[in-house]
Formats: C-alpha cells, structure tokens, sequence
C-alpha cells in the first residue's frame, strides 16, 4: 500500500538525488575531463563528437529542472536515452561499476531510476506544482 501522506517526499528526495547527479556528471565533463576530452571520449566507442556537447547540455539543464522541479516527469523521460548510451558504451567492461572504465550497472541503475521519477511525478516542493497551486486558489 502507498503512503499517500510520504509519498511526496520521496518523490522529492528522488528528483533532488537525480538532479544533484546529473549536474555533477555535467560539471565533470567541463571542469575535469573538459568538453574537447570528452568529445574524444564519446568517438572513441563509435559516437558522434558532437553529442558529448548535447549530452553536457542536457545533463545541466535538466539536472537544474528536476532540483526545481519544472516538467519533471518530461525531463526524466528525456534524459533516459541519455543513461541507456552510457551503459552500452560500459557494457563491454562489465556489470561492476568500479571496475576499470567503469560497468553498466550505476547508467543502467539511473535509467530505471528517472523511469521512476517520471512515474512518480514531481514530488513535493517542486516549483512547477507550487505554481499551479497558486493559480488554482480562490482570490
């Protein structure tokens, strides 16, 4: 049985979580392995250079959508294409994550993670609902 009266906060703290761990991965890209490293990266298993660009994009823009919760369901629907191209580029490497070049268990983890999110909904606190409640009260 859902608790209906938790329920929110998990959705939440799960947004909060994923939206942390996408910017986290954006900022890694720009400051540790720098866009032009991470270009190379993404041609060396085959992918177009350019995408590392996109996925960056992607990662900061909808990591900083889900911590406010602005189209959160869209936006975890979004960036699960995202997470299934990292995981095949770790299947070969194995199941573990923290083994060299990493596994495909921690993408593979998320996907179903921000499937969930997206399942869920926004969640508490999230600025989108805050403002259609808003709209919605008698004057």
């Amino acid at each position: 049985m859902i608790n209906t009266n938790t329920a929110p906060y998990a959705a939440l703290l799960l947004r909060l979580g994923l939206g942390v761990m996408f910017i986290a991965h954006a900022l890694l890209k720009l400051v540790v392995f720098t866009l032009p490293g991470t270009v190379k990266f993404f041609e060396t298993p085959g992918y177009p250079g350019f995408l590392a660009y996109v996925v960056f994009g992607a990662e900061l823009v909808g990591g900083v959508l889900l911590v406010l919760g602005v189209y959160t369901h869209w936006v975890s629907l979004a960036l699960i294409p995202i997470l299934i191209g990292a995981a095949m580029v770790h299947i070969p490497d194995g199941w573990i994550f923290s083994v060299p070049n990493g596994g495909w268990e921690y993408p593979v983890f998320l996907a179903i993670a921000s499937a969930v999110q997206a399942l869920l909904g926004d969640g508490a606190r999230a600025l989108r609902a805050s403002a259609a409640s808003l709209v919605r009260q008698p004057a």
